[in-house]
């Protein structure tokens, strides 16, 4: 995907899947496979702002979503470069100019639920209270059962090793067919959507027409981001938390969960569902 912002970005690659050797319960030696767990240091300006654990699949993508998401970087135009160094373990990121006060925003800090314990600063969850996404679009159960069997036919690291998480994006066009933009794993599924929201910021893509899915459960931070990203639709192949839900209830959020198969569950919003089918109840 083109990019209309110029940004000098390395791009940084390391192993994502390593061969060890295990023994099973036979004491018989057998050769496995697991993912890559790394630590990567994010510098703004020098200033040291976080550390990430991660499978570094995307280590460019994954910082500068994770600069938008926090609000420590007002636009992609603000940003001069990324230089991701595996041998130092860090991301050193410089800007043209900084307008956010970094020192306000850092104060405050939530450390959030799930593998790899992601974080949030400032007061993210009470500005939610100023998104509210439109009512439409509409996603008919066909387009619905077609992206999870998208999803169940993609390779993956995880089905080679296990111990990671996905997220991916979809588009959708009008004949409401569905089209794969974005896959990312991790070893957290907020370092997956950090990462996918980064290419999104990139290149100027807007989520009013995409559709959001992840491995893992919609809790109140995947929430966020997905508003944040103004996607209508989050799916998710497991469950999600009552403070996630909360959130979807009120920026207008379609979740949908336990998504396998030809099976889900809707939570919010089930207007924007076209059913094959008219359902029996209201």
């Amino acid at each position: 995907m083109a990019s209309p912002h110029n940004i000098q970005m390395s791009k940084a690659s390391v192993p994502l899947v390593h061969e060890v050797q295990i023994m099973d319960e036979a004491g018989r030696i057998k050769t496995t496979y697991i993912p890559g767990e790394r630590p990567l240091t994010i510098y703004l300006d020098k200033r040291e702002v976080v550390t990430l654990m991660t499978l570094g699949s995307a280590p460019e993508a994954l910082v500068l979503g994770y600069l938008r998401n926090q609000r420590l970087v007002e636009s992609p135009d603000d940003i001069a470069s990324i230089q991701v160094d595996w041998e130092t373990d860090s991301a050193a990121v410089k800007t043209h100019r900084s307008t956010v006060d970094i020192d306000a925003l850092t104060s405050k800090r939530v450390v959030t639920t799930g593998c790899g314990q992601g974080t949030m600063f400032g007061g993210l969850i009470e500005e939610m209270s100023e998104i509210r996404l439109p009512d439409g679009p509409q996603l008919s159960q066909e387009a619905i059962v077609a992206l999870i069997d998208s999803i169940r036919m993609h390779d993956t690291i995880y089905k080679k090793s296990g111990s990671v998480h996905a997220c991916a994006v979809f588009e959708r066009d009008g004949n409401d067919k569905v089209q794969l933009l974005h896959f990312i794993e991790d070893v957290g599924r907020h370092n997956a959507v950090d990462s996918i929201s980064g290419l999104m910021w990139l290149a100027d893509k807007p989520g009013k027409d995409l559709i959001f899915f992840t491995t893992g459960r919609l809790t109140s931070e995947m929430v966020i981001k997905g508003a944040q990203m103004g996607i209508p639709f989050l799916m998710t192949r497991s469950g999600m938390t009552l403070m996630g839900l909360d959130l979807a209830r009120k920026t207008n959020l379609t979740l949908l969960s336990r998504c396998s198969g030809k099976h889900f569950e809707i939570f919010n919003a089930p207007e924007r569902i076209i059913f094959s089918v008219p359902p029996a109840s209201a």
